[in-house]
């Protein structure tokens, strides 16, 4: 018999493991609202999450540490990615009406730019990072062509 709390549910110190964190970070991110606080409780008072909510973490993380995003910014985009799927399951509903069928496109496109936004900044970032290295690199590899001089001479 498993001692898992229920079919489909994993306990939070396996999900921290699964994600290579911690508790006390899932914790913190369903303090942020960046994961939903699950109110379930397996015997023993462990938190238990369903796969969905691993999987949510899981991506989280992985988009902070390839954007290199703040908290904050991973939560603004989070929640921008959050609304275009609301409207996204409404659009799918099959709305009728034009002028909302225009409201939720033009309200999902708000919501990309937001996001473009930041990931655009981050990659011009980066652009700053890599030039800077580029001409320190370029700055080293001119002082080892020159010819051997003590530094009293240079």
């Amino acid at each position: 018999m498993s001692d898992s709390p229920s079919q489909g549910k994993v306990r939070i110190g396996d999900v921290a493991e699964r994600a290579g964190t911690t508790p006390r970070t899932i914790r913190y991110y369903e303090e942020l609202g960046l994961l939903p606080a699950t109110g379930e409780r397996a015997p023993g008072a462990h938190r238990v999450y369903a796969e969905s909510d691993v999987e949510r973490l899981m991506e989280l993380m992985q988009l902070k540490e390839l954007l290199g995003v703040s908290l904050e910014e991973l939560k603004e985009l989070v929640s921008h990615e959050d609304a275009r799927a609301s409207l996204r399951e409404e659009w799918q509903s099959g709305v009728e009406d034009p002028v909302r069928r225009r409201q939720i496109l033009e309200e999902s496109m708000s919501h990309l730019e937001h996001q473009l936004e930041l990931v655009r900044r981050r990659r011009d970032e980066l652009g700053t990072l890599e030039k800077e290295l580029v001409d320190k690199r370029r700055r080293i590899r001119r002082r080892l062509s020159e010819p051997a001089r003590s530094p009293a001479t240079r």
